[in-house]
């Protein structure tokens, strides 16, 4: 397996994760706000945690292909992270973000979601690439509205998140789509 590369953006550098990182994905992710919308997070998250979800980056993109990203600031500073499960049977990769709460508004994430949307049509020459939100996290339904998805579901109390059900959204893009309105 290849290294993971890293994409170069206007504003952001997406790279692979390191450990000189750790300390700043536990302060962001810490934060109640983030943690309440993303899936797949202990809470509260310690250092601990941070430095094991780093320490397991490398070895999962090599089993799977599925690349994941420290998004940081072209200055070098920490931001948030992004994903995409790859399923290379059926050819085609389910996008995930997340982004600290200093740096929302500021359209680090839809630069973010792009670049890796790219790179899924571009470079692993995906067919489709779709994601999801909690309903009630309409700000992640924007950035996929930005990105060219379209709205493709709404499924009642499909996850549970902290003993809750949780309604998601479904957006998904077509590569067809993508080099129509690149």
């Amino acid at each position: 397996m290849t290294e993971l590369p890293t994409l170069y953006t206007e504003c952001l550098i997406l790279r692979p994760h390191s450990l000189w990182d750790a300390d700043d994905l536990q302060k962001l992710i810490e934060d109640k706000d983030i943690a309440s919308t993303t899936f797949n997070l202990p809470y509260p998250y310690t250092l601990e945690d941070a430095i094991e979800f780093i320490g397991q980056r490398e070895e999962k993109y090599e089993e799977t292909g599925s690349p994941e990203f420290a998004i940081t600031h072209k200055d070098g500073y920490f931001i948030g992270g992004i994903g995409m499960r790859f399923n290379k049977e059926h050819e085609n990769g389910k996008i995930g973000y997340w982004i600290g709460k200093p740096y929302w508004g500021k359209g680090f994430c839809t630069e973010a979601a792009c670049a890796v949307v790219k790179y899924g049509f571009e470079v692993l020459g995906l067919n489709r690439i779709h994601a999801a939100h909690m309903t009630r996290n309409p700000a992640s339904g924007r950035v996929m509205q930005k990105i060219g998805m379209k709205h493709e579901g709404h499924l009642r109390q499909d996850k549970k998140k902290w003993d809750k059900f949780e309604d998601m959204e479904l957006y998904g893009m077509l590569r067809s789509e993508y080099f129509a309105n690149p």
